[in-house]
């Protein structure tokens, strides 16, 4: 069997491109050399990209500038400088957290120039991104949700309202970031009226969490039209709450559990959640989905990452490894799954032409 012609596509302008670099180191680690041809490719904070080579991922556009084009029948990459055709793609593993990378922004440039790529496609990726817009679709499917209220540039609600309807204290955190990038947590008046200004310098939106008591759990899910969910883990943490620094920079402030030390009713409950959630947003190929297991033993869903990190302690894929699936084939598995939707999306629309 011929080896695919693969693009791995890293960096990007979010406030998360650093973390984006790291699970792409570890993606590439674990990748399954024998099956794919590679191609490299550094999106830089400016937007522009660059075809490197692997061992120079941490440097500032160090490479080729090179572009995505259509082609006949493949998508090319093209040089821009001298316009000649790098290479022919097969598909594309997208390692691109945050804006411009999980927010449906890329998945389009992929479908206009026909690429395949691993993950959702615009519309469950763009809706997963808004976790506002995540919370209306799960609640009016009937999915419990953590309390909360909305913010905006022209619309704060007041200190007292946000008291009366979600009690204090409360989680500040912007609509469309991740990372816990931008996440406050707040108990006065002043700290409110500080941070939800300091909120809004990262996004339009900004929501206002109601404190859950309980414990942070998270689950995988895998798949196209019968996806599945892996074992839970969760997340204990030394800190406040699990923010950036206690993610990725200080290796003592929390730790994970996988299993997740819950009833194995209430394991079983978190799986069958996250697979409905992740067919309510329409998600295919993967996503990790959060929850709040409180202390009476409710589950509320708190996000979904359509895209979430790779890196060597992220829990996507510790959760799959616990469940039986290791990194090496969790990676060809999520690149067959893009082929095969692509394959599906591309008989729908020979049959639409067809009818017209």
């Amino acid at each position: 069997m011929s080896k695919l012609n693969l693009a791995i596509i890293f960096g990007g302008k979010s406030t998360e491109h650093e973390i984006s670099i790291l699970s792409a180191k570890s993606i590439l680690k674990h990748l399954d050399r024998s099956a794919f041809n590679l191609s490299v490719i550094k999106i830089d904070t400016a937007g522009h990209w660059w075809l490197i080579d692997e061992s120079n991922l941490d440097e500032d556009a160090a490479g080729e500038p090179v572009t995505l084009v259509p082609g006949s029948p493949k998508a090319q990459l093209i040089s821009l400088k001298n316009g000649s055709v790098v290479e022919t793609l097969d598909v594309a593993f997208p390692v691109l957290h945050g804006v411009f990378g999980e927010d449906g922004t890329i998945q389009g440039y992929f479908k206009m120039v026909d690429l395949a790529f691993v993950g959702c496609d615009v519309l469950a990726a763009s809706s997963c991104m808004d976790k506002d817009v995540t919370k209306r679709l799960l609640r009016d499917a009937g999915i419990n949700i953590a309390p909360y209220l909305m913010a905006t540039d022209n619309r704060i609600p007041s200190f007292e309202q946000v008291e009366s309807e979600l009690s204090i204290p409360v989680f500040i955190k912007p609509a469309n970031l991740g990372s816990s990038v931008g996440v406050y947590k707040v108990k006065t008046k002043a700290e409110y009226d500080e941070k939800i200004k300091m909120a809004l310098t990262y996004d339009h939106k900004v929501l206002i969490e109601q404190l859950i008591v309980g414990k942070e759990v998270e689950c995988s899910v895998l798949g196209n039209e019968e996806p599945k969910a892996s074992l839970p883990g969760e997340i204990v943490t030394n800190t406040d709450f699990y923010d950036f620094e206690s993610k990725y920079v200080d290796s003592n402030a929390s730790k994970t559990q996988i299993p997740a030390s819950i009833t194995e009713e209430q394991i079983s409950e978190v799986r069958s959640v996250a697979v409905k959630a992740y067919q309510t947003m329409g998600c295919q190929g993967l996503a990790r989905v959060d929850f709040f297991v409180t202390v009476d033993g409710e589950i509320l869903i708190n996000e979904i990452n359509t895209l979430p990190g790779f890196t060597n302690i992220s829990m996507y894929p510790k959760m799959w490894e616990a469940t039986g699936i290791g990194y090496s084939e969790l990676l060809s598995l999520l690149i067959e799954l893009a082929i095969n939707k692509h394959k599906s999306d591309a008989s729908l629309n020979v049959k639409a032409r067809e009818v017209k």
